[in-house]
């Protein structure tokens, strides 16, 4: 078995590959898994709705090819907040949250990687903090009954920037269900802002930690950077998640239309590799 794994972001490849040529190519850079993105564009949430024989075709892809798809970054929230004041949005949001559940049940994915926004394009409130935590309650119950676990991903804004922020939320619901999946870019950057030090925030996710998002940012730089041009100290940060003992990984970086973009999946591989190889 292995110490670790670590996967790809399904962005950082085109989006004109089918499914079969993405495994390929995330074999071929060195990466153990993929994670499947269903952000808020009508073309990823309908995954959600494949038939069956759709979700037993991409199974048979990931034995023929040996690469899983084993975490989802669920970002669709973002437009389908469960904090929306349009009783509307917060519907389809839940039944997005159904769907994706249900999603990875079927496919073996073992990871959901919530968006921690209680809004995204409306003005966060009081009343939106307080309809986004009866919703991700009623989200929890529904994971529970799967037994797939979920994690709130840090985000951008001052919302839930920290591990710190996305744990006040984890020890209200009290489930094995639902944790923390930090971005220790956005952590970075928020730690730098505050002026506290990033690895005392990613302690305090202490025993509620289910994987890492390693991804490169600048202060007020959030993506589309490639490891090396930004602030990000992954060998400190990636020795402190391995000894509160995380062991799955995703490299988490974007394709920009660059001819050599298999590269990047190589170089980006190798260079987290050569932090985790050494714990």
């Amino acid at each position: 078995m292995k110490r670790y794994t670590i996967g790809l972001y399904e962005k950082a490849m085109p989006s004109s590959l089918t499914w079969k040529e993405k495994m390929e190519a995330a074999k071929k850079a060195g990466y153990d898994f993929i994670e499947i993105s269903i952000d808020e564009t009508d073309e990823k949430l309908a995954r959600l709705d494949w038939s069956k024989e759709e979700r037993l075709e991409l199974i048979k892809m990931m034995y023929e090819t040996g690469i899983p798809i084993r975490t989802m970054c669920l970002s669709g929230h973002r437009k389908y907040p469960l904090g929306s004041n349009d009783e509307q949005k917060i519907g389809r949001g839940m039944e997005i949250m159904e769907k994706a559940l249900q999603f990875a049940d079927d496919l073996g994915i073992r990871i959901i990687q919530l968006a921690g926004y209680d809004v995204y394009y409306e003005k966060g409130s009081k009343e939106t903090r307080e309809r986004f935590r009866r919703n991700l309650n009623r989200a929890v119950h529904m994971a529970s009954s799967l037994g797939i676990v979920m994690g709130f991903e840090t985000m951008e804004t001052k919302f839930m920037n920290t591990v710190e922020k996305a744990m006040t939320y984890v020890k209200e619901n009290e489930s094995p269900y639902l944790n923390v999946y930090p971005d220790c870019g956005n952590i970075t950057n928020a730690a730098v802002e505050s002026g506290k030090d990033v690895l005392d925030d990613i302690e305090i996710g202490r025993g509620h930690m289910v994987a890492m998002h390693l991804k490169e940012t600048n202060p007020g730089i959030f993506r589309n950077m490639m490891y090396g041009q930004g602030h990000v100290q992954f060998d400190t940060i990636i020795n402190k998640a391995w000894k509160m003992g995380i062991r799955k990984y995703v490299t988490e970086f974007w394709y920009l239309g660059d001819e050599n973009w298999e590269n990047d999946l190589m170089e980006s591989n190798s260079k987290m590799r050569s932090i985790l190889d050494k714990q």
